[in-house]
């Protein structure tokens, strides 16, 4: 798919998944995946209320149909239908009158920011409330309010979506978001446009490693399909978490729980060659669900690459977290990074040169530029001396790329022709490294 295609599939699937009321669990998270499913062919799996997975338990299935706060008047000042981040993600269900002094303690606001709406939820306690903006707050008088969340919890299912593209070799690159924030574009809607339209590409695509891309709620899903799927696990190289990737500041990579893994220094390599400015940060046990793939007992090379990262913009977890808020540019960026770390991935490799005894004659054998007609740009001349310099059955073409400060796609180009001059030839399958 041409770039531009890909901006504008973005931005259309985004207006039909922002107003849905997603959660951890139940129809909204559902009804996600099943739009996702339109465009990929991901498998959606249920994991019953009740299961165990590890010290955790699916929660019981949440839904809510409809939610408001009317004054003393019968007015609705507070209506979960303009907003679904009004209502307390996984409140329980409330039918009262009842005085300000007791609604208060149920409400939940931002003084800081007068006319955002934060998001709130409360999972593993039964609890209910309402979000609402400062100034909202601020023209609340004394009184008696009608309280309405039509909303259910009960015994069902916590919901994920699975993609499994096979490629030559078993080795698996695992890519994974999160889909249970409700009308938040940035955190986490940016997630699933990018994975949704990077599967479109990578089936479309000739392919070396096998690739496994989930849509799931955060934590709990996260867990739960690690709980589920151990056997999986074995055949994951690297992964990366896919958050935050739509707003327009500079990225964020954040390095897995080794610090210097493969997939650390692909990352690097990819965000310097871009041009761009970038920050590099240390892994720590918050944030998504690399914390979960790199918990001690399962030590996956799991990255994130980022925009600017979660809870580092003032629009997080708030209702200006919205569409505006992304950039169909930003989008695209965000989508032509990973491409280019899957590139890395897919076509770095190991190459010995077959004339090591000096510089072999690369004019004859048009790899130089002779005559009034260049037969490749400067840059091209300089690395594919270094190509030949170091290849030598030691160093990648990342480690030559890293080395030389020339992109790594002028590295491959060129290591492809020499390989056609019968001057190089691959000497290990990068996989089985």
């Amino acid at each position: 798919m041409k770039n531009e295609t890909i901006k504008k599939g973005m931005i259309t699937l985004s207006k039909k998944l922002f107003p849905i009321c997603r959660s951890i669990t139940g129809n909204g998270l559902r009804q996600t995946l099943n739009i996702i499913q339109e465009h990929i062919p991901i498998k959606i799996f249920e994991v019953p209320s009740g299961t165990k997975v590890f010290d955790w338990s699916i929660p019981r299935e949440w839904n809510i149909h409809d939610a408001y706060i009317k004054d003393s008047k019968g007015k609705k000042i507070i209506d979960f239908k303009k907003s679904n981040l009004h209502v307390v993600g996984y409140s329980v269900p409330v039918k009262k009158k009842m005085p300000f002094n007791g609604l208060r303690e149920h409400l939940h606001y931002i003084p800081e920011k007068p006319k955002w709406i934060p998001y709130i939820t409360s999972y593993y306690k039964e609890e209910w409330g309402f979000c609402l903006s400062y100034e909202q707050y601020k023209k609340l008088k004394n009184g008696v309010y009608e309280v309405n969340i039509d909303s259910e919890l009960k015994t069902g299912a916590l919901s994920y979506g699975e993609l499994f593209i096979p490629g030559k070799v078993k080795d698996e690159i695992l890519l994974t978001t999160y889909v249970c924030h409700p009308s938040l574009a940035n955190d986490n809607l940016s997630g699933a446009l990018l994975l949704t339209f990077l599967a479109e590409t990578i089936t479309e695509a000739s392919r070396k490693y096998s690739y496994r891309f989930l849509f799931v709620p955060e934590t709990i899903g996260a867990i739960a399909w690690i709980a589920k799927n151990q056997e999986k696990l074995k055949n994951i190289k690297y992964g990366l978490v896919a958050t935050c990737v739509g707003d327009r500041g500079s990225y964020t990579y954040k390095k897995t729980r080794a610090g210097d893994s493969y997939l650390d220094r692909v990352v690097m390599n990819v965000l310097k060659n871009s041009g761009e400015q970038h920050t590099i940060v240390d892994f720590f046990p918050a944030g998504s669900d690399e914390r979960q793939f790199s918990s001690p007992g399962i030590n996956l090379p799991m990255g994130s690459l980022m925009r600017t990262m979660y809870g580092k913009f003032p629009e997080y977890h708030t209702s200006a977290d919205n569409l505006d808020f992304i950039s169909p540019e930003s989008l695209l960026g965000s989508y032509e990074h990973y491409r280019d770390i899957i590139y890395v991935l897919e076509n770095d490799g190991y190459y010995l040169n077959l004339n090591p005894k000096c510089e072999p004659m690369l004019g004859n054998r048009g790899l130089y530029n002779v005559g009034k007609k260049p037969e490749c740009s400067e840059e091209e001349e300089i690395a594919l001396r270094w190509v030949l310099n170091f290849s030598d059955g030691r160093h990648s073409l990342l480690d030559i790329s890293n080395k030389s400060g020339i992109n790594f796609r002028i590295i491959k180009r060129v290591a492809d022709r020499l390989i056609k001059s019968d001057l190089l030839k691959e000497t290990l399958d990068f996989t089985k490294k």
